[in-house]
């Protein structure tokens, strides 16, 4: 997923097992993944490349649990980045 074409924009990718679930399943656990990312990429070091993976719970979670372990997760690697 990226802002424009330049070089210094962040970079995201997804792994999205099989263990998620079916190639329904898995695509739409991606896109509300990357529906979730996306006001976050602001916040993310100008080159950097963020890799966000599902575990097979995502298949069942609300966007809302999503949203929060996003948050969670995102708050962590910005908090050890900024050391």
């Amino acid at each position: 997923m990226r802002l424009e074409s330049g070089g210094d924009e962040p970079r995201v990718g997804f792994v999205v097992s099989k263990a998620v679930g079916g190639s329904v399943v898995r695509h739409r656990v991606q896109r509300r993944l990357r529906h979730l990312v996306r006001p976050h990429l602001e916040q993310l070091a100008g080159s950097g490349t963020l890799v966000v993976r599902a575990l097979p719970p995502s298949s069942q979670a609300s966007s809302t649990v999503l949203g929060a372990d996003l948050d969670a997760c995102l708050r962590r690697v910005l908090e050890r980045s900024a050391a």
